[in-house]
C-alpha cells in the first residue's frame, strides 16, 4: 500500500481525471469511472486481480439495492406519469399553494414522505411528479427538482426514524424524542434556505437539463398511443387523486410500518414478520407498482399488453442511469479499499476542536472519500462516540445533528445521488455541481450553523 501523502494525491489525480474525461473527452460516465477506478486502486499499491475484485464488490452492492429501487420506481413512475396520475396530483399542489409556492409545497412534501425512506427510493417515487409540474409550470426542472431534492436530503440526514440518524441516536445514545423535535427546528430553516430560496437561483445559472425530462413517457404521448393501439372505454374516468395518493404514499406508509412494528412487537411473532417484509424497500415498491398497475391503469380500461408496453419503454429509458450508478458504486469501494475513508478519521480525532464541529467534520470527511453518506454518519458517530461519552456537556442529540450534517456535504462523482440527479434531470457534470453539489454542501454548512445556534440555548 503506497503511503498516507501518496494516496490522497492519487485520489485528487483521480477525481480530477474522472471529470476530465467526462467534459473534456466526452468519455461516456460509466467507463470514466471504471478507469478512474482502476486507476485508483493501481495507484494506491491494490494487486491488480483485488483492483478488479474491489470494484465488482461495489458495483454489485450497489445494485444490489439502488438497481432494483431504480427499476421498481421507474416502473411506477412511467405508470403515474402515462395514466396522467402526477398529473392529477400536479394539478391539486398547483391549486393547493399556487404556482408561487410550489417549491414550498415540494420541499414539505419531500420531507414528510422521505421520512421512513432510502434518498434513491424517496427519489425515484417523487421524481415524475417534479417533472410534470416542471411542465406545467414552464419552468426549469431544477426549480421544482432542487427542493424535492432538498427534503429528501433533510430527511437523510437528521431526522429518525430514517436509518443513518437512527444508527447515530444508537451510537451516540442520544434520546430520539428530543433529536426529532431538534431536528425539526435545524431542518426546516435549513432546507427552506438551500431548497426553494437557492432554487430561484440555481435555475438562473443552470442551463443545462429540460423542463419535462425525457425519463418517462409523458402522458399526451401516452394518449396518443394508446388510442392507436386500443383505445380505453370511452366513459373511462381519469384516475381519482385517491388511488393516485395511495400509490406514491403507500411505499412510505409501509416502511413506516416495519419502524412502529419494530418499537411494539418485540419478538418474531408471525404478524411482526409479515410487516417486516412488506415493509422492506423492495417489497413496498413491488406492493406499490402492483397497486397502481391496478388502479390506474387496469381499473380503467388498460390491457396488460400495452400496460406491458409502457413498463418496458420505462426500464429502458433508465438503463444507462442504473450502469452509472453501479460504476460510482464501484468507485467508492476503491475507496474504501485503498484505506482513504479511515487515513481521514483518524485525522479528524487528532484535531483539537469542539466536538459538534469536530463530529461535523468527520462525517464531512467520510463522505467525501467514501460517497456515501450512511457511511459516513455510522462512522463519524463510531469515531466520536467514545469522546462524546466522555464528555457529559455535550448534546448527545446535537452531536447526532452535527454528524448527520457533515455527512452530506459536497456531493460529488463517487456519490449514487450525484449520478442519479445528473441522469435523470439530463444536467451536463459542470452543472450537476453548481446545483445539486452546491445544494448539499449548502444543506451541510447551514445545518451545522444552526445546531451550533441551537446549542447556545439547549
Amino acid at each position: 500500500m503506497a503511503s498516507d501523502p501518496i494516496r490522497l494525491a492519487v485520489v485528487v489525480i483521480a477525481i480530477l481525471a474522472l471529470i476530465i474525461l467526462i467534459t473534456k473527452f466526452r468519455i461516456h460516465p460509466f467507463i470514466a469511472l471504471i478507469l478512474a477506478s482502476w486507476f485508483l486502486g493501481i495507484a494506491c499499491g491494490l494487486p491488480l486481480v483485488d483492483v478488479i475484485k474491489h470494484f465488482e464488490k461495489g458495483f454489485g452492492d450497489v445494485l444490489s439495492f439502488v438497481g432494483i429501487v431504480i427499476g421498481l420506481g421507474a416502473m411506477l413512475g412511467g405508470i403515474l406519469i402515462s395514466s396522467g396520475g402526477a398529473d392529477v396530483l400536479a394539478n391539486d399542489l398547483i391549486a393547493l399553494g399556487g404556482k408561487k409556492w410550489i417549491p414550498w409545497t415540494m420541499f414539505l412534501a419531500s420531507l414528510l414522505i422521505g421520512l421512513p425512506l432510502f434518498f434513491e427510493v424517496g427519489f425515484v417515487l417523487l421524481v415524475p411528479l417534479a417533472f410534470v409540474i416542471s411542465k406545467r409550470m414552464d419552468t426549469p426542472i431544477l426549480r421544482v427538482g432542487l427542493p424535492m431534492l432538498a427534503g429528501l436530503s433533510v430527511a437523510h440526514a437528521l431526522v429518525p426514524p430514517h436509518p443513518a440518524p437512527t444508527l447515530a441516536v444508537a451510537t451516540y445514545h442520544a434520546d430520539a424524542g428530543k433529536t426529532i423535535l431538534y431536528a425539526i427546528l435545524v431542518g426546516i430553516p435549513t432546507g427552506i434556505l438551500a431548497g426553494p430560496i437557492f432554487a430561484n437561483f440555481a435555475a438562473g445559472w443552470v442551463h443545462s437539463g429540460s423542463t419535462a425530462g425525457a425519463l418517462f413517457p409523458g402522458p399526451e404521448s401516452a394518449a396518443a398511443e394508446t388510442t392507436r393501439a386500443e383505445p380505453r372505454s370511452l366513459a373511462a374516468p381519469g384516475p381519482s387523486l385517491r388511488a393516485v395518493l395511495t400509490t406514491i404514499l403507500l411505499p412510505p406508509a409501509l416502511m413506516m410500518s416495519r419502524s412502529i412494528a419494530d418499537a411494539f412487537l418485540p419478538g418474531q411473532s408471525f404478524l411482526k414478520s409479515l410487516i417486516d417484509f412488506v415493509g422492506d424497500p423492495v417489497a413496498a415498491l413491488l406492493i406499490a407498482l402492483f397497486f397502481g398497475m391496478y388502479a390506474l391503469e387496469l381499473r380503467r380500461g388498460l390491457s396488460m399488453d400495452r400496460l406491458d408496453g409502457i413498463l418496458n419503454k420505462s426500464l429502458g429509458a433508465i438503463a444507462a442511469v442504473v450502469l452509472i450508478v453501479g460504476a460510482g458504486g464501484g468507485f467508492k469501494e476503491m475507496l474504501i479499499a485503498t484505506k482513504i475513508s479511515e487515513l481521514i478519521g483518524q485525522w479528524a480525532t487528532q484535531a483539537h476542536i469542539s466536538p459538534l464541529l469536530l463530529g461535523w467534520a468527520a462525517a464531512a470527511v467520510v463522505r467525501i472519500a467514501t460517497g456515501s453518506a450512511t457511511v459516513a454518519t455510522i462512522t463519524g458517530a463510531g469515531i466520536m462516540a467514545p469522546i462524546v461519552q466522555a464528555n457529559p456537556a455535550v448534546s448527545k442529540e446535537l452531536m447526532v445533528l452535527a454528524t448527520g450534517s457533515g455527512s452530506i456535504i459536497l456531493s460529488h462523482v463517487n456519490d449514487a445521488g450525484f449520478w442519479l440527479v445528473k441522469e435523470y434531470f439530463q444536467l451536463s457534470l459542470p452543472d450537476t455541481f453548481k446545483s445539486w453539489t452546491l445544494m448539499e454542501t449548502l444543506l451541510s454548512v447551514l445545518g451545522l450553523i444552526f445546531v451550533l445556534l441551537l446549542s447556545l440555548v439547549v
